[in-house]
């Protein structure tokens, strides 16, 4: 296929020698035009119609790694074409190696890191700071996700559990937002000179204004065997894809000023039965769905009714050894659409949470419905959003949830912003959050971010507030980060995630990257952060945690890595508190000792691939030892298998346990669209395993046929291990379930 046609003449402008971008001292592209056509390429990945010879060839890619400011070792063509319904993006992914391409997982939204992808950015505002991603691989799947704040806030991709393709992230999304899935096609191709892509994006999908002349555009080239990114417009090592001053512009797009609307409805079967408080299977069926509208190009009004729980989808479980709650992710679809917008606060501190709506001690509250505004208008980014929830007898009363939320970018990383919370119940029940946030970008390498808020409901509570300022330099060989922040100990954000309050907190963290010939890269680092408490009854400035981590990442070529450090804890604990699934009481004072780790991850492409992390040293008030491991094998892209565990043995004077958490799932990928996974799970902490299969037949943006079966059983609790402080459970079936959903979504206006 490379000589199908010869490549069409590219309308680019150059930018200054030695600019900075990738630091390869030569000219660079930095802008291409999108050709409108009038005969609509069919998506089968062939890439072999005229059409396509109308468009320019986006050529001359960059490295970021391993050689950032060298040429890609393979050559790469992009073009993009557009008609009245949707943009159009082709990939000639070459390669004089096309036996060794990695062609990973065929499935939605597999991490594209661990086999060749091609990944791309619209910066549809042209802002520098928000974007629609998508990208696929060899095996054609979908990948996609929205970025907002230049990738950075307060959404972090949740770990200790058993999501291999970690496709959630926990917080509101903040950052780059995985969640989102977007209604969109891709096809690829491969044969002997490399593979091929062709994506169609309907205008619809994307948000987009009318005042802007060009997209931010760049486009990401992964070849794995070589572990290379190499970019269109180069990106410093120190970055990503998400920084998008660093895009390209791509000019002579005029996507269509219309009104555009699709609804979402769902119905949904089960037979459920949770065999400790009901001796009959209760079947359930339930309808609802979601309606999507276009007030303007950026504003979409969302609304949705008897909103769809997400219950094809399973938590992974989590060992916690803490007195603090974890943080789970949202997965509910009504939820995920620019959740970034709402995100305010982050690492412990999520202002806004949306798992506080319509769940309540874990358990589904019934959601009536509710509506969301959201997008860019007059040169602001808006979220609003309602929902009503149900009366859930002993569990939760009815209530009602508005969040408003307003930014405004601004030059050079830059956003100023507010947001507010209101949650009303019956008899004058309320929790409201204010807050107000800013960033500011300095230069190239150093951004400031800052937050002020505080609540308010009908409690008498003393100090209501909380802030925040942190700072982060980063180059291509030293990134540095230090933050500051106080909770009062009366701040009480029920519509957030806020695990613990009354403290001010102190973090630091400084990293250097050797890059010595032998190795990819080698990176020293030294952390720290501390919990000072500012508590009633407790001493002013009393240290609760603290930890300074001396660690180095050593990193082959392959992506296999070690790592080597330690870890120097301390825990304050001022009032008694119990291990949870077990009976052990850690008394009040203040434990401090070293911790040693030892992490070894193999090249996590490869057929068989290993992680481990092993840690051994002091716990509380005596000492641990143990860690977690997995194994994975992926022989094909249809198939793959992975076994994990958790495990720590910990010896304490009041009393010795061992926690105990094992995984094992598979996954049968019969094509993009179609597959059979199951998860197994067992936790000694709350002594109990649990199954999950799950068959899935997915049409557009995440909808489609979805059959779950769930089983739970429990064991006798030996040695006096009992979950939620006393209670006794039987070994035998505790809950079983099958779930039928089918969801679709239809166009009401548009393509």
């Amino acid at each position: 296929m490379a000589a199908l046609f010869p490549a069409a003449p590219l309308f680019a402008q150059n930018s200054e020698p030695g600019s900075g971008n990738g630091g390869s001292g030569g000219t660079l592209p930095t802008t291409a035009t999108a050709v409108e056509v009038t005969e609509s390429p069919t998506v089968d990945g062939r890439l072999d119609e005229a059409v396509w010879r109308q468009a320019g060839a986006m050529t001359g890619f960059t490295q970021r790694v391993p050689f950032d400011g060298q040429p890609a070792s393979e050559s790469t063509e992009v073009r993009v074409i557009f008609d009245d319904q949707a943009l159009y993006v082709g990939v000639w992914a070459f390669d004089s190696q096309a036996d060794a391409i990695i062609y990973g997982e065929r499935i939605r939204d597999y991490e594209v890191n661990q086999s060749d992808a091609i990944v791309f950015v619209l910066d549809t505002y042209n802002d520098d700071q928000n974007g629609f991603v998508f990208g696929t691989t060899p095996t054609g799947i979908e990948y996609d996700g929205q970025v907002a704040n230049e990738g950075r806030g307060g959404g972090r991709f949740q770990g200790g559990g058993f999501n291999s393709r970690r496709r959630f992230q926990s917080g509101a999304g903040g950052g780059f937002n995985k969640n989102w899935d977007g209604s969109w096609t891709v096809a690829t191709t491969t044969d002997g000179d490399g593979w091929y892509a062709e994506f169609r994006i309907p205008f619809s999908t994307l948000r987009y204004g009318t005042d802007n002349d060009a997209w931010g555009f760049n486009v990401i080239r992964r070849i794995r065997r070589l572990n290379e990114e190499a970019f269109w417009t180069p990106v410093p090592r120190e970055f990503n894809l998400y920084r998008l001053n660093y895009a390209g512009d791509l000019e002579g797009i005029r996507p269509p000023l219309r009104r555009l609307a699709t609804v979402t409805p769902y119905v949904r079967a089960s037979t459920e039965r949770d065999f400790t408080t009901s001796a009959a299977f209760a079947e359930h069926g339930d309808i609802g769905g979601e309606v999507k509208f276009q007030i303007t190009q950026g504003l979409t009004l969302d609304v949705t009714y008897n909103t769809d729980f997400a219950q094809v989808e399973v938590d992974d479980q989590q060992l916690n050894l803490t007195r603090f709650s974890l943080n789970f992710p949202e997965k509910r679809p009504f939820f995920l659409e620019n959740a970034g917008f709402f995100n305010v606060g982050g690492g412990g501190a999520d202002l806004f949470f949306s798992r506080r709506i319509g769940i309540a001690d874990g358990q589904p509250v019934h959601i009536r419905g509710g509506t969301r505004l959201s997008g860019r208008a007059a040169g602001l980014n808006i979220g609003l959003l309602h929902i009503e929830t149900a009366d859930e007898a002993g569990l939760q009363a009815a209530h009602g949830y508005s969040v408003a939320r307003i930014a405004k970018e601004l030059p050079n990383r830059s956003r100023v912003g507010s947001l507010f919370i209101n949650k009303s119940g019956p008899d004058g029940d309320f929790n409201r959050t204010y807050a107000a946030d800013v960033a500011v970008g300095v230069g190239e390498a150093l951004t400031f971010s800052s937050f002020v808020s505080r609540t308010d409901d009908p409690e008498a509570r003393n100090d209501p507030y909380a802030w925040d300022f942190s700072g982060n330099w980063s180059s291509r060989s030293f990134s540095m980060t230090a933050q500051a922040r106080e909770i009062g100990e009366g701040f009480n954000p029920e519509v957030g995630f806020l695990p613990r309050r009354g403290y001010r907190y102190y973090q630091s963290h400084t990293m250097y990257k050797l890059r010595p010939s032998w190795l990819r890269e080698i990176r020293p680092h030294v952390s720290w952060f501390t919990y000072r408490s500012r508590k009633t009854g407790v001493e002013q400035g009393f240290e609760e945690s603290s930890r300074l981590h001396i660690d180095s990442h050593w990193e082959w070529p392959s992506g296999a890595q070690i790592h080597t450090g330690a870890n120097l804890n301390t825990e304050g604990i001022y009032a008694p508190f119990q291990i949870r699934g077990t009976d052990v009481v850690v008394p009040v004072g203040t434990y401090s000792g070293w911790e040693s780790q030892l992490v070894f991850n193999s090249n996590p492409a490869a057929r068989f691939s290993a992680t481990s992390r092993i840690n051994f040293g002091s716990f509380l008030t005596g000492s641990r030892w143990g860690g977690n491991g997995s194994l994975t094998f992926r022989p094909n892209a249809s198939f793959s298998t992975s076994a994990r565990i958790n495990y720590f043995d910990v010896n304490l004077p009041q009393g010795q346990f061992e926690t105990v958490l094992l995984g094992m799932n598979f996954g049968y990928f019969f094509t993009p669209r179609i597959y059979l996974q199951s998860l197994v799970q067992y936790s000694n902490q709350i002594d109990s395993w649990s199954a999950n299969l799950r068959f899935g037949w997915l049409n557009t943006a995440g909808t489609g046929l979805f059959i779950v079966y769930n089983d739970v059983q429990g064991f006798d609790y030996p040695d006096g291990l009992n979950p939620d402080g006393g209670r006794f459970v039987e070994s035998g079936t505790l809950a079983r379930s099958l779930i039928v959903k089918f969801t679709r979504q239809f166009n009401l206006l548009g393509g």
